[in-house]
Order: C-alpha cells, then structure tokens, then sequence
C-alpha cells in the first residue's frame, strides 16, 4: 500500500479526533463565556466566573483526552503501522484498531504511562543539546540551544508516535519492553529519517499559514459582531498594574482584544486540525523509514544497556521494562 492509501483507509481515526476536540472546544468556550456573563450578573464578579468556567473547561478537556481520544490516536498509528508493515489492512479498519489498543495496552493507565516514559527519553535529547550549547556560547549559544530545542519538540512528537507505532508491531512484546526497542532504534538510525524533516516542518508551517490564517479571519468577522462582549471583557481585564505593555495594550482596547482573541482561536482550531488530518499525513512516511530501520536491525538487550548508561530516562523505562517482565 502507498503512503496516500494507508492515509486514505485510516482517515475515520482522524475525522472522529476533530469531531470530539472540536465539541470539547466549543463545550470550553460556552463554560468560559457562561462563567463571565453569569457571574457578571448575579455577583458583579465576571473575572472570578471567567477562570471557573475556564478550569471546568480544561477538566473537561483533560477528561475526553484521557479517556476517549487517545483511543481514536492509537488505533490509528496501530492501523498505519500494519499498513506499512504488511502492505495490507483489513475492511474494519476502525474495529480492528480499537482491538489491538485494548490487546497492547490493557488499561488507559498503561497507555500513558508508556507515553510519558517514551516521551521523557526523547525530550531529554533536546534538553542535553540546549545545555550544551549554552555551555559553549553563554546567553547566546543558550538561544541557538532553546532554538534547536523547539525544533527538537516537534521531531520529539513524531518520534513518540514512531515509537508507539513499533510498540504495536512488536504486539506480543510487553509495551515498555518494545518501547525501549524503539528508542534504540531511533538512536541507531537518526539519519534515517532526516530526510523526512523538511516534510514535517513545511507542512506545518503551510498548515498554519493557511489554516491558522483563514479560521483567524473567519472568527475575526464573527466575533466582531459583538462588540458589546469584548468591550465588557476588556473593561474586566484592563489593569494598569500588569508589568507586561505588550498585554496591557492588548486587553485595555477592546478591537485589539478582538483581534488577538480572534488569532487565537484561529490558532487553537489549527492545531486541531493539524493534529488530527495533517500531521498522520505526514506521519505515515515517517512511520514506514522508522518501521523498515526497525525490522532489518532489531534491538537487543544489550543495546539497551548501552543507551541506559547515555539517557536516564531510558534508565527509568529499561527499569520498568525489567519491573513488567
């Protein structure tokens, strides 16, 4: 199968993230938006209403993402790690990847503790190259070092994927076992996927210019119809006592209130969007160069004890791979 057909098949996993974000969104908004209005009118407190709305909404985002999301996320780098692996995926595209989430990862507590543990080894990669470039260049090597960091942020993203995609091809593995296999392999063959970086960083940056740009004049016009909110909500937010000018400038004018919470939301849907429907775009080429590296060179225990004694965070996930066995 190409790339376009895996991306194609896997499309319901997509699709079913950007529906659920997106009510999740609009259920944040409203509890924001009734939490001001509401507390404006019976206890002339809006701001207090505002942050009350805005942590219900967060609870309520943490909640979906913990428990329903992340469903629709790991069947679908399960699916596109048999497409690229086998060349083949079966009609109940959507089915069969629930399935082999529930057979890999028994409970939602096992998922995201592999998560988090593989996301730790990568983003220490990231923190030892901004460290030592601020060893080498002061202030101005630690920028070049927060710079690459960033950078280092995004291709950590896609590596975690990776290495939850090979947690699913190597299904009869335990998941911290295979996952320390996927760190490895991303050490061993970093080069290996270079190439697909210019990819991943000129998709993004079109996304956002495109997309981010369109939905931030789409919700300029909307909001712009009710001036009356942003007039009250910069009358709330206008404090001459905020250090920041920037800020201050921004919430103390209600049209430049508009105009920044319009870039926002704009933004906010950007992300979704790219998350959902362009980055497994991306991800499906990155996931067949990490896959193929894999299975020519799989890792061996004693690779591990190699990374362990470079990364303590692959110390920590080889210890819970040793506790899971």
């Amino acid at each position: 199968m190409t790339n376009k057909e895996i991306y194609q098949k896997t499309l319901t996993f997509s699709l079913g993230r950007f529906l659920i974000d997106l009510v999740t969104l609009l259920v944040m908004a409203g509890l924001t938006v009734g939490g001001f209005f509401l507390a404006k009118q019976l206890v002339n407190k809006a701001m207090i209403g505002f942050a009350i709305g805005l942590i219900l909404g967060f609870i309520v985002l943490a909640l979906v993402s913990r428990f329903i999301s992340y469903r629709y996320k790991a069947a679908q780098i399960a699916m596109m790690t048999q497409g690229v692996s086998t060349g083949a995926l079966p009609d109940n595209v959507r089915e069969e990847g629930f399935r082999q989430v529930r057979e890999n990862f028994a409970t939602v507590a096992i998922y995201f503790a592999v998560t988090r543990a593989i996301q730790g080894v990568f983003q220490q990669l990231g923190r030892l190259i901004t460290g030592a470039a601020r060893n080498i260049g002061g202030d101005t090597g630690g920028a070049v070092g927060s710079a690459i960091s960033s950078v280092m942020n995004t291709i950590v993203s896609y590596l975690c994927d990776c290495c939850l995609g090979w947690i699913f091809y190597r299904g009869g593995k335990h998941p911290f076992k295979a996952a320390c296999e996927g760190a490895v392999i991303f050490f061993r063959h970093g080069k290996t996927f270079a190439k697909n970086m210019g990819r991943v960083f000129g998709m993004g940056g079109l996304s956002l210019l495109g997309i981010g740009g369109i939905f931030s004049g789409v919700f300029y016009l909307i909001f712009s119809r009710f001036p009356e909110w942003f007039t009250a909500l910069s009358a709330e937010m206008a404090n001459p006592n905020i250090s920041n000018e920037f800020v201050r400038n921004i919430v103390s004018d209600p049209n430049t209130l508009t105009i920044a919470t319009a870039i926002l939301a704009g933004v906010i849907l950007w992300g979704m969007i790219h998350s959902a429907v362009v980055k497994p775009f991306v991800l499906v080429g990155v996931l067949r160069n990490y896959i193929e590296s894999g299975k020519k060179d799989v890792p061996s225990e004693s690779s591990f004890a190699e990374l362990a004694s470079k990364s303590k965070k692959f110390a920590e996930l080889q210890a819970k791979a040793k506790a899971e066995a």
